[in-house]
């Protein structure tokens, strides 16, 4: 089923937990630039989000200590911190009591 409520849903709820979906593609697929984060929600989630709005979350979880970062060759690589694998298992538990109490 396809809807104006679902599609608004969906959106609202892909940039709110744009920093769950970092962390999470971090934590299965290893270090990377940002570029490719961004390419790799796109492939997992089916939403590319803004690049400035990337590299803003980004900064955040890195500023954080949730994500780690160095230079190479004038990019910068992200990986997942140990707070951060900590961080993405507490937002997953807090999702799945949310879903029992909704289902």
């Amino acid at each position: 089923m396809d809807s104006p409520e679902l599609r608004r849903l969906e959106g609202q709820l892909s940039r709110e937990i744009l920093w769950i979906y970092l962390l999470s593609i971090l934590k299965s697929s290893g270090p990377m630039h940002a570029y490719v984060l961004r390419e790799k929600v796109r492939e997992r989630f089916g939403f590319l989000p803004g690049e400035v709005t990337a590299y803003i979350v980004l900064y955040k979880l890195e500023s954080r200590g949730y994500v780690k970062t160095r230079k190479e060759a004038n990019r910068v690589v992200y990986s997942i911190a140990a707070s951060g694998r900590n961080l993405l298992k507490e937002a997953e538990k807090s999702f799945r009591q949310k879903q029992k109490l909704l289902f």
